[in-house]
């Protein structure tokens, strides 16, 4: 059973840093990229950051480029996709969810919420004073 499970999250000044991390296991795919989503209330769920199985160069949405760095370590049984985000804004207090899909990642694109197979709970990540 694919299991994805975020944590991480928090309060945090504006300016200041997170890490996030996205813990899959219980799947065997032979290619698979993980993402990382955020939603704020009222609003759709948007990709921030993708990184994938393979050694293609990681996406990133533009308006983190530059703040945010994926990571990812390859366990025996588990996956972990961590999320460095720096420089938080108040505007991207929301929350956070990594998914597993099969389908390709790189530098220009990232596959769209219907492709993930599997998704984490979630974790609060809020940016304020």
């Amino acid at each position: 059973q694919v299991q994805l499970v975020e944590s991480g999250g928090g309060l945090v000044q504006p300016g200041g840093s997170l890490r996030l991390s996205c813990a899959a296991s219980g799947f065997t795919l032979d290619y698979w990229s993980i993402g990382w989503f955020r939603q704020a209330p009222g609003k759709q769920r948007e990709g921030v950051s993708c990184i994938d199985s393979s050694n293609n160069r990681p996406y990133y949405v533009d308006s983190v480029k530059g703040r945010f760095t994926i990571s990812r370590d390859n366990a025996k049984n588990t996956v972990t996709v961590d999320l460095q985000m720096n420089s938080l804004k108040p505007e991207e207090t929301a929350v956070y969810y990594c998914g597993l899909s099969r389908f390709y990642c790189g530098p220009s694109y990232m596959p769209s919420l219907n492709d993930y197979d599997a998704w984490g709970q979630g974790t609060q990540v809020t940016v304020s004073s």
